[in-house]
């Protein structure tokens, strides 16, 4: 079997450098943290508040999902006013900007591996990026204005 000798197969950190590439393959990786991070916070929230017995587990994993006051009001909470506050209201923009990022990148990746010309992408892109921010300000007006 001689002197066989194998390339390595990491490159070392020093010789990767950090492309736009790199940078969206970890932006994916945070977004999903983040949305477990809002989720973890809507449920302690929601428990903290007083939820263990006046909500159902499907009533506070909703809660947990978007942290919409409109999802305690047909429940057994005798006072919604807690739940409608500016924490909530932040949480809830936190979690939707962050699955929104999260979603629109996973689109554009997908949709990325089938187009197969440069234009096309870069439409696939550009479309993605404008229907971000007009999904972003129509979100974010209902769950500060509702």
């Amino acid at each position: 079997m001689g002197n066989l000798q194998t390339k390595p197969r990491i490159v070392p950190l020093s010789k990767r450098g950090m492309s736009f590439e790199t940078f969206m393959w970890v932006f994916t990786r945070l977004t999903a943290l983040g949305m477990y991070f809002f989720i973890f916070v809507g449920v302690i929230g929601a428990l903290i508040m007083g939820a263990m017995n006046q909500m159902t587990f499907v009533e506070v994993v909703r809660w947990a999902l978007i942290s919409n006051p409109g999802h305690v009001e047909y429940t057994q909470v005798p006072d919604i006013a807690p739940w409608a506050s500016a924490f909530w209201r932040t949480v809830a923009s936190g979690m939707f900007l962050t699955g929104l990022a999260h979603g629109i990148h996973g689109v554009i990746v997908i949709v990325d591996d089938y187009v197969a010309s440069v234009s096309g992408r870069n439409w696939n892109r550009y479309g993605n990026m404008a229907l971000f921010f007009v999904v972003m300000g129509a979100g974010l007006y209902l769950i500060w204005m509702a």
